[in-house]
């Protein structure tokens, strides 16, 4: 009887608790769907630059299932390559075939080594590069392959570390400052500050700064520890990591105290991991978007840290500047502004000051 009733207690909580009964079944179902459009979406094809190559050698790459961009100058295709257009592009030098790759994930670098290697492999005979000094067959020419990004020692670990930095900076500041600002609201501090001259605004300000304190240490030990420690690839500025790692910190901040105010308990805050952060992972880089189905690509476009990872990239495997992360850090700062309004809004539901 006892086990009974207890049972019985158990079964009508959740029941009771309608927001946790239907997460208990969604939120599975949703990341398995997630799952199966990322991983389930169309083959990566190779976008490969030629630059003065025989017409019937860019048709042989054209029927791989390859995306091919003739230049007439290797200027044009080096520009292409840089404004990342183009994964790699294809020229001749001396008569021998060089294939210069974008180089920043590898993933791309070895698609289009493959197709390269595998289209020069099976072609005919009769097929040659040639120069002024020499004749080469194109099935016998071993390309001499260059980067502008990266290199061959270049790691899938130096290609995720960034997003990686980004993806565990947001999750923990998010969870942290959620969990804090709802203990706050459930302890009744917040509700003697609401009752204090202080605006709402100004709580939320000063909640932000506070907490922001502890995001500022912890963006700098995250990045400081992947790249002095764990030796992640760095070709920018530092200060520019630490200024994106920040940012970033502060939108899951923001974000996290504001979806707080919608849940009553920790395990409820808990709930928004599958809904929130789960999704983020998945277009935040860590996976390659243009394989996914077109229609799905749009989503990346709303996660915060689809432009943390991009920025990260740009100054940490491109060594790029300012001008390059200049449009995802005024988004950062935006989403971060926007989420401070909301908690203001949000804190309405407790008291109307």
């Amino acid at each position: 009887m006892r086990v009974r009733a207890l049972f019985i207690r158990i079964f009508r909580q959740f029941a009771r608790d309608r927001r946790t009964l239907a997460l208990l079944i969604a939120a599975p179902l949703l990341v398995l769907s997630l799952m199966y459009l990322v991983f389930n979406g169309d083959t990566y094809q190779p976008k490969l630059g030629t630059v003065e190559l025989p017409e019937a050698l860019v048709q042989r790459f054209a029927a791989q299932d390859a995306e091919v961009f003739a230049y007439s100058t290797p200027e044009a295709a080096e520009a292409a390559l840089q404004a990342r257009d183009i994964d790699a592009y294809l020229s001749l030098r001396g008569g021998s075939p060089v294939i210069r790759l974008e180089g920043s994930d590898p993933a791309r670098n070895r698609a289009v080594m493959l197709l390269v290697s595998e289209t020069l492999a099976s072609a005919p005979s009769d097929m040659a590069f040639t120069s002024p000094d020499t004749t080469v067959s194109a099935a016998s020419a071993a390309p001499i392959t260059e980067y502008l990004h990266g290199g061959v020692g270049m790691t899938t670990f130096d290609s995720l570390g960034p997003v990686l930095i980004g993806v565990f900076a947001f999750f923990f500041v998010f969870l942290i400052a959620g969990v804090s600002f709802l203990k706050e609201r459930t302890s009744g501090t917040l509700e003697r500050l609401l009752a204090t001259p202080l605006r709402r605004w100004e709580i939320v300000a000063g909640y932000i700064l506070g907490f922001g304190l502890f995001t500022g240490i912890q963006a700098v030990l995250i990045a400081g520890y992947s790249i002095q420690v764990l030796g992640l690839m760095l070709a920018g500025s530092i200060w520019y990591v630490l200024l994106i790692t920040l940012l970033l910190s502060i939108t899951a901040l923001s974000f996290g105290t504001f979806l707080s105010a919608f849940a009553n308990t920790e395990f409820q805050m808990i709930q928004f991991i599958p809904l929130v952060i789960v999704p983020q992972v998945f277009f935040s880089g860590l996976f390659d978007l243009e394989a996914m189905s077109p229609w799905l690509r749009w989503l990346a476009y709303l996660m915060p840290l689809k432009y943390g990872a991009d920025a990260m990239r740009s100054v940490m495997i491109r060594g790029e500047g300012w001008s390059a992360i200049q449009f995802n850090i005024y988004i950062l700062i935006g989403l971060s502004l926007l989420f401070m309004a909301a908690n203001v809004l949000a804190l309405r539901k407790h008291r109307k000051i």
